[in-house]
């Protein structure tokens, strides 16, 4: 099998498994490496743009625990502080990935925190966009019903910038480890690891304030 197209298969897989799995509670001391999450060598942060600490978020619009997990998710990020950044990463599993030339093209034009939560909407809930292998013309048409110009839209996802960055996107998710969708990195160096979602909130929130004191450290 390509590896390309074993990749793919991979992460469905585990995307499909994720809510069965057993994993221990956050110890009441704080997270538990091994357990709560696990440190990624020589891990980076996906973006370089500022110092916050970033969580990143590794996902796909097609993914329905990704759907839910998302309300969440975006409540949790409205509760950070300033010193904290969240990123959402598309798992790249192949270049002509259009959900993912999508969430980049929306960051490259400006209107990712636009469209994001109403396109999950629109692949899970209205069912306006096919739940897989939607076209650039049916993900255009999606943005110009958000009100963003289609053509531009449209454009944006075959650039080479998006190019690079699905490139980006899909070395990242390697180098995390990444087993399923959704998963967060926290400021490149641990992968969070939960049974549900508000676990893996919990463990982000540990995790931030554990990168957050270590910064503090003379």
């Amino acid at each position: 099998m390509p590896p390309r197209r074993a990749f793919l298969l991979l992460l469905l897989v585990q995307c499909l498994l994720l809510p069965l799995a057993a994993c221990a509670q956050p110890a009441a001391g704080g997270p538990v490496e091994g357990e709560d999450y696990v440190v990624i060598p020589g891990g980076q942060r996906w973006s370089s743009a500022d110092d916050r600490i970033e969580v990143a978020e590794i996902f796909a619009y097609t993914c329905h625990h990704c759907a839910d997990f998302q309300p969440q998710l975006d409540a949790w990020k409205r509760r950070q502080p300033a010193d904290v950044r969240v990123s959402y990463v598309p798992a790249a599993f192949s270049p002509q990935d259009n959900y993912g030339r999508a969430c980049f093209a929306a960051l490259q034009l400006g209107v990712l925190d636009q469209l994001h939560a109403p396109l999950f909407r629109a692949v899970h809930t209205e069912q306006t966009v096919p739940m897989s292998h939607a076209s650039a013309d049916e993900l255009a048409a999606f943005a110009r019903s958000e009100g963003i110009d289609a053509a531009k839209f449209k454009a944006a996802m075959a650039s080479p910038t998006v190019d690079a960055m699905m490139q980006r996107a899909r070395e990242f998710a390697i180098a995390s480890g990444l087993r399923g969708t959704p998963t967060l990195v926290v400021d490149g160096k641990y992968r969070v690891q939960a049974a549900s979602h508000e676990q893996a909130l919990r463990v982000a929130e540990q995790l931030v304030a554990m990168e957050r004191a270590a910064r503090k450290r003379p």
